[in-house]
Parts: C-alpha cells; sequence; structure tokens
C-alpha cells in the first residue's frame, strides 16, 4: 500500500480542495446547490480518488484512480473559471487558484506519466 502524504500530487490536490472551500463561501446563496456544491464536489474528488487509488494493490487501478483524480481536477477548473466570467469568483481568488491548479495538474500529469512508462 502506498502512503498518499507523501506525494506532492495529494499535497497539492489537499491544498486545492481547501482553497476551493474557502472561495467558495462568498458565492451566492443560490448557488449552494448548483455551482458551489460542483466545484465542493469536484475539489473533494481529486485528493480522494489519489488516496484511494494508493489503497489499491494493483498498478493499474492505482493508475485508474489517479486518472480519474485528473479529470474531476480539470472540471474544477473549467467551473473555477465559469464562475470568474459570471463573476461570482473575484480576480483575487481566481489569481490563488489557477496557479495552485495548474501546479497540481503538472505534477499530477507527470506521475501519470511515470507509472504508464513503467
Amino acid at each position: 500500500m502506498r502512503d498518499h502524504n507523501k506525494l506532492k500530487a495529494f499535497v497539492l490536490a489537499d491544498e486545492v480542495a481547501l482553497l476551493a472551500y474557502r472561495i467558495t463561501v462568498a458565492f451566492p446563496k443560490e448557488e449552494l446547490y448548483g455551482l458551489t456544491s460542483q466545484i465542493r464536489r469536484a475539489a473533494v474528488s481529486v485528493p480522494s480518488n489519489i488516496v484511494e487509488g494508493c489503497a489499491r494493490t494493483s498498478q493499474s487501478d492505482y493508475l485508474r484512480f489517479l486518472t480519474i483524480a485528473f479529470g474531476s481536477l480539470r472540471e474544477l477548473r473549467y467551473q473555477l473559471g465559469l464562475s470568474k466570467r459570471l463573476g461570482f469568483l473575484s480576480p483575487q481568488d481566481w489569481s490563488l487558484a489557477d496557479p495552485t491548479i495548474i501546479e497540481t495538474e503538472k505534477v499530477l500529469s507527470a506521475l501519470i506519466r511515470s507509472l504508464r512508462d513503467d
């Protein structure tokens, strides 16, 4: 079993999840069951799938969960961009979230590539 706490991808994904919760607090109340919920779900899905993948014994299962985490991360980036365009997300919050998500994408993508190359 792998220790997810030792993965830079997990540490960054956990940071993204915390950030997503912090920045959606100020979203309109009518978005609570809409975009706010979708953003939080996608954000939590990223580190959760990394953790679940680490708990799997086969390399193929591990890779599958990392790939699901990457998909959720891309989904989150779109949702935050949409929130910015709708005026729900401030430019300051976007400037915090976007670079963090991009860094997480790069690290997670590199991990996925390294496992595929094995």
